[in-house]
C-alpha cells in the first residue's frame, strides 16, 4: 500500500463526538475547495458507523452546496430515517464554518437473490495498454503551473489510465465519452463498505470534464468555472477496488451553464458493479 493510499484509509476513518456526530480531516489536494470524492467517502463513513454491519450501502444521492475549505476540519451530523426488515437509510449533513455545505442520503440493504440482468461491457483494451494520469502529466510537467504539477505530478491514493488522452492546454472538441481504468494503489480491507468508501471517493475525479470534450474547454481554461451540484451512485454487485474497474462515462446534455454525466464501472469480468450520475456547473467567469 503506497502512503497516499494509506492516508486515504486514514481520511475516512472518522472522529466520532458523540452518538450520530463525527469529524472528518480535510486533504489539500492543491484545488481551491475540498475534493467532492472527499465529502462524500466520509459521509458514508459516517453513516455506516450507525447501520448494521450485515447491510451495505446500495445507493446514495447528494447535493453540493458550499465549496469546502481544505484546510479545515468537517463535521458530519448523521440522522436515522429508517431501520426495516430490509432497508436502513441516513441523512448525512456536513457542517463546516457552522453551515451546512453538503447533503448525502444514503439506502442500505443485506444481500438477496432475485432477477438479474445488466448492461454490456464495452469492448475496451486492458489497463496495460495505457500510462497512468500521473505518466502523462510527468511528459508534459515543464509546461504546467506549480499548482497544477501539484495536483496531477503527485503519487495517488488511486490510480487512474484514461483511454482517450485530452491535452488540458490545448483542448480539441472531441466526443463527449471517456473510459477510464482505475484501481487503488496497493491493497485494501476485505471489507465491502471500504471498496465502496473508495469507489465513491474515486468516481468524482474526471467525472464531469468529460462534458466538457465538445466544447474545446479544460479545467486549466483561463476564467472557466467548473463546480459539481449533485452525485448520485448504485452499487449493483460486490467487487473489489484494490482490482482494475473500467469506469466507462458519457455526458448525455449540457444547456443552461450545467452539464449532465452518467458513468457504468465494471470489473475486468464484465461484471456491472456500480453506476454513477452527476450534474455540475460549467460556464465562463466575467472577468
Amino acid at each position: 500500500m503506497n502512503k497516499p493510499l494509506n492516508e486515504l484509509l486514514t481520511l475516512l476513518q472518522l472522529e466520532q463526538l458523540e452518538q450520530g456526530l463525527f469529524r472528518g480531516q480535510s486533504e489539500n489536494l492543491g484545488l481551491p475547495q475540498v475534493y467532492g470524492g472527499q465529502v462524500v467517502g466520509q459521509a458514508l463513513s459516517a453513516a455506516r458507523y450507525t447501520v448494521d454491519n450485515a447491510r451495505t450501502v446500495h445507493s446514495f444521492h447528494s447535493y453540493f452546496l458550499y465549496p469546502g475549505d481544505p484546510e479545515k476540519a468537517i463535521i458530519y451530523d448523521v440522522e436515522n430515517l429508517r431501520d426495516g426488515r430490509s432497508f436502513s437509510t441516513r441523512r448525512v449533513k456536513a457542517i463546516q464554518n457552522g453551515r451546512p455545505i453538503f447533503y448525502l442520503t444514503a439506502s442500505y440493504h443485506g444481500d438477496e437473490p432475485g432477477f438479474e440482468h445488466q448492461s454490456k461491457m464495452p469492448e475496451i483494451a486492458g489497463p496495460e495498454n495505457f500510462a497512468s494520469e500521473t505518466q502523462l502529466a510527468e511528459a508534459i510537467k515543464h509546461v504546467l503551473p506549480p499548482q497544477i504539477q501539484k495536483i496531477f505530478c503527485s503519487e495517488k491514493p488511486i490510480e487512474v489510465r484514461p483511454v482517450n488522452i485530452i491535452n488540458p492546454l490545448a483542448p480539441k472538441k472531441a466526443a463527449p465519452t471517456q473510459h477510464l481504468w482505475i484501481k487503488a494503489n496497493g491493497d485494501l480491507p476485505d471489507i465491502q463498505l471500504i471498496h465502496q468508501y473508495i469507489l465513491a471517493y474515486a468516481s468524482d475525479w474526471g467525472f464531469l470534464t468529460t462534458a466538457l470534450h465538445p466544447h474545446e474547454v479544460s479545467l486549466l481554461t483561463p476564467n472557466f468555472q467548473v463546480a459539481t451540484i449533485d452525485h448520485s451512485m448504485w452499487f449493483h454487485r460486490p467487487f473489489k477496488m484494490d482490482e482494475w474497474l473500467l469506469y466507462s462515462i458519457e455526458s448525455t446534455n449540457a444547456s443552461g451553464s450545467r452539464g449532465l454525466v452518467r458513468g457504468e464501472i465494471f470489473n475486468q469480468k464484465g461484471e456491472l458493479v456500480a453506476s454513477a450520475m452527476q450534474e455540475g456547473l460549467m460556464r465562463m467567469k466575467n472577468k
